[in-house]
């Protein structure tokens, strides 16, 4: 069906035309971000009039149904005030619902009918927002019915496996059926606009580059800070636990952009050739220096915003039973890291001598992402010591806010004897006059990549695999500890051991929140 639109596009607006098939089609992932991620494609013009959007899963739905649930799910993940019903026609009339068994590649047939002739011309993205254990047969499946061309483009969603042998097997899977310059391993963290305005501001500036390195920074910290707990999904993170589930991807992919070289340009190659060498480098880790670079912890009881929260183990009761004080025998006992503190270190010529620090956490104050770049102290001060001088430090926040500051020192005004100094900072973010009304998500600006064939953003293969052998001897080693997991407070900022591990270089976290 061609899709009528009711009013011009703006000049200088891309068509992109692709089939857009969603396995997992019904899920959470899918209401919540990738449909409206394409709504708001579509309001902006950047979809091709016969550009499709296929939901694909187990349930049994009419493609009436289907399309009501969708609207239902933008009424609580789209703004009012972003939400137009023209846009909404003309994105609902590109929607189709086919039923699959994931297992049977006969019933994959039906996404081949359902695309029709547009099959042959536009290029195919499937999109795979399914749990890892199915991506391989989604794959086969797709293979066995003719359904992955030349151009065809495969989007995975993590985690990708639980240790490099199932990573390495799913990847497999993929590479068999589609080349890896069609895969699109996707992180949701490199679509946030501060992440690539870090590129930006390395490679756009004379002024940061040349100090970009061991010579002039002391040390590194990336945390990805949550208040929440697991919110429903203990099942599922009792067998991941922060190590897999936020720095084997996120912290290590943020951990190879502060760290990459300089790329020859732009290109997704040359990108990321450069975070690959980086994920290389990192030293792995004996069984030994693992006990005294990382830290992990379990949230128990405490207060988070002034109210009572449960620890993990409570957690894994339905919400509402159960009773935050007192303990219940009945309860699961489990080693499931919810805390992870992490000294890593990069053997290259950049980078060898400075620590990076590492730090994921549930049930801690309050939730936020950022990087922190810390300078080191000037190397003679001419100042009196009452000065009090403090390193520069360089602030990447990436949320809830997305901002770049630089903290520096400056005299403090008035007649001060001895010159008093007093840190300032200096806002680096975007004025207001030059951003949007409405900044694109994440999702949005990645799917926008996939159609357009731009990779720069997503991870290769050999990122993967490399984070992954860094990771295993980690959690090799925790699993042959049989010392207990560090408990801490809900509320707190972990176990008095992620502090230390910082102290023992003389350094502390970063602590403007």
């Amino acid at each position: 069906m061609t899709i009528k639109n009711k009013k011009s596009p703006p000049p200088g607006s891309e068509y992109n035309g692709c089939n857009f098939v969603i396995f997992g089609g019904t899920g959470d992932l899918a209401m919540r971000k990738l449909l409206p991620a394409l709504y708001y494609l579509d309001q902006d013009y950047h979809l091709n009039e016969e550009t499709k959007v296929v939901g694909a899963a187990r349930s049994t739905l009419t493609e009436e149904q289907y399309i009501n649930k969708v609207r239902d799910a933008f009424t609580k993940f789209i703004p009012v005030e972003h939400f137009e019903e023209d846009v909404w026609e003309r994105f609902s009339r590109r929607i189709t619902y086919v039923s699959v068994d994931v297992e049977s590649s006969s019933s994959f047939d039906k996404i081949k009918t359902t695309l029709g002739k547009s099959f042959d011309k536009l290029i195919s993205i499937y999109y795979l927002s399914t749990p890892p254990g199915v991506f391989s047969a989604i794959c086969q499946s797709l293979c066995d019915s003719n359904l992955v061309l030349e151009n065809s483009r495969i989007v995975l969603e993590k985690p990708l496996g639980m240790d490099l042998k199932s990573s390495r097997q799913i990847n497999d899977a993929v590479a068999g059926v589609a080349h890896e310059k069609n895969v699109y391993r996707i992180d949701h963290y490199l679509g946030k606009e501060t992440v690539q305005n870090l590129l930006a501001l390395r490679f756009a500036n004379a002024l940061f580059e040349p100090l970009w390195s061991g010579a002039h920074i002391d040390n590194v910290q990336i945390t990805v800070s949550e208040s929440v707990g697991v919110e429903g999904r203990w099942g599922y993170y009792n067998d991941s636990g922060a190590l897999r589930d936020m720095v084997q991807n996120h912290l290590l992919q943020l951990l190879s952009l502060v760290a990459m070289g300089v790329p020859v340009s732009m290109e997704p190659d040359a990108v990321r050739a450069e975070k690959i060498k980086v994920l290389k480098s990192l030293k792995i880790m004996t069984p030994e220096e693992v006990k005294t670079n990382t830290v992990r912890g379990q949230y128990k009881d405490g207060v988070i915003h002034g109210e009572r929260a449960s620890g993990y183990i409570r957690d894994q009761q339905p919400v509402g039973q159960g009773d935050v004080d007192g303990a219940d025998d009945s309860l699961e006992q489990s080693n499931t890291e919810t805390f992870v503190a992490i000294r890593a270190d990069i053997y290259n010529w950049r980078w060898r001598g400075v620590p990076f620090y590492l730090r994921t956490g549930k049930r801690l104050p309050s939730r936020f992402s950022e990087i922190v770049i810390q300078f080191k102290d000037v190397p003679h001060s001419i100042f009196p010591e009452t000065a009090n001088l403090a390193p520069n430090k360089l602030v990447i926040r990436l949320q809830p806010e997305e901002s770049i500051q630089l903290f520096k020192m400056s005299k403090a005004p008035g007649l001060n004897i001895g010159m008093r100094m007093l840190p300032v900072t200096l806002n680096l973010t975007l004025p207001e006059s030059v951003v949007s009304k409405r900044t694109p998500e994440a999702y949005e600006r990645l799917i926008f990549d996939v159609i357009r064939g731009d990779a720069t953003l997503f991870v290769h293969r050999a990122e993967v695999e490399a984070a992954w052998k860094w990771c295993d001897v980690i959690l090799d080693t925790w699993a042959d500890d049989t010392l207990p997991i560090s408990k801490y407070a809900a509320g707190s900022w972990g176990p008095q051991a992620a502090f230390e591990l910082t102290a023992r270089a003389g350094n502390s976290w970063h602590e403007k929140h």
